[in-house]
């Protein structure tokens, strides 16, 4: 019989860091095309994504905006796949697809209305469509492009600037004519931000005083603030913004491994919003791949790739057994670039 590889989910991570305890990596037997339904097709993922939101997916919380994984099913998150074969007249054997919520498995069955065909131009290599065209290279063009509504000569700061994110937004904002401010957690991160394109870069690790820092350097205020993090440091970037800024909440990592909800930090100065007029909005990414933004994220970034005007670093891991690791890597900041794990 033949078997394949199957990450799931062992036990749910209520509190703190998560384990390598808490995945369980099986053979199991391999899906066969006799076992295809109507309308289905069997997929040979080749690179998987690995995000941090995934870390809420990991607690069994059950009122988050996305499903939590259940204890004893594979992990699961956005991968490209080939078709190895299929019932559906939408896909033959041998398309390049896409999956923004395939199982971690070797090969695996899905319904065709579930996946979509990832776009082969030239320039583009497959693992693009988890690197440079992936979901968090799409969550920084909507957020900076359409909640950020950027003006040339405008101040952005961008935090975990050398992260999936943080880079794409670092680019994007120089090419649109913005003086970018962004910060990252070691010192050979920020040389890396700085060959981006970023005017100031810096190690809010040793900075000191993350306030007082962004004051000196910054001291025409902030137009806009691409928050990856959360915590102290939005806090800290509420009291030093312009009137009518715009922050763009994508992300809390510094809340993402509390011990409990008590230890969650509590955002002094939120009445800045209202003083100072400020637009700050929230978004889920998941669910704006039906927007027309998505066309357009692709043929923007696809072209500036193709054209050698922007870069995308990437933390690559060999091996599905080896994603469970790749994951704590992420939580614990071990990462350089958008994580992906290589079949």
């Amino acid at each position: 019989m033949s078997t394949i590889t199957s990450v799931s989910l062992k036990n749910y991570v209520t509190s703190g860091s998560a384990q390598l305890s808490d995945f369980a990596i099986e053979k199991i037997a391999a899906p066969t095309k006799n076992q295809l339904k109507p309308e289905q097709v069997l997929l040979r993922p080749l690179y998987f994504s690995v995000d941090p939101y995934q870390r809420g997916r990991l607690s069994g919380v059950k009122d988050s905006y996305v499903a939590s994984y259940k204890k004893g099913e594979p992990i699961t998150n956005f991968l490209v796949a080939r078709v190895i074969a299929s019932t559906s007249l939408s896909f033959k054997e041998n398309d390049l697809v896409l999956d923004n919520d395939g199982k971690w498995q070797s090969e695996y069955i899905t319904y065709a209305k579930d996946i979509h065909h990832a776009a082969e131009k030239p320039g583009i290599d497959v693992r693009d469509h988890v690197g440079v065209l992936s979901m968090p290279s799409y969550t920084a063009y909507y957020g900076l492009m359409v909640i950020g509504t950027p003006k040339k000569g405008e101040t952005i700061l961008v935090s975990s600037a050398s992260g999936a994110v943080g880079q794409m937004v670092v680019q994007l904002a120089k090419a649109i004519g913005l003086h970018v401010v962004a910060f990252a957690g070691s010192d050979e991160k920020v040389e890396h931000v700085k060959k981006l394109g970023a005017d100031i870069a810096f190690n809010y690790k040793t900075c000191g005083d993350f306030g007082q820092t962004i004051r000196k350097l910054i001291p025409k205020k902030i137009d806009i603030y691409y928050d990856n993090v959360g915590g102290p440091y939005l806090d800290a970037v509420l009291a030093h913004v312009n009137n009518n800024a715009r922050i763009v909440v994508c992300g809390a990592i510094t809340q993402y491994n509390l011990a409990c909800n008590d230890d969650a930090y509590a955002i002094k100065n939120i009445t800045a919003v209202l003083v100072n007029k400020l637009r700050m909005e929230g978004f889920i990414i998941l669910d704006l791949y039906d927007s027309p933004h998505y066309t357009e994220f692709v043929d923007h970034v696809s072209k500036l790739y193709h054209e050698g005007k922007i870069e995308y670093r990437v933390s690559e891991v060999e091996g599905l057994e080896n994603a469970p690791q790749a994951i704590l890597d992420l939580f614990a900041g071990k990462n350089f670039g958008k994580s992906i794990v290589k079949a």
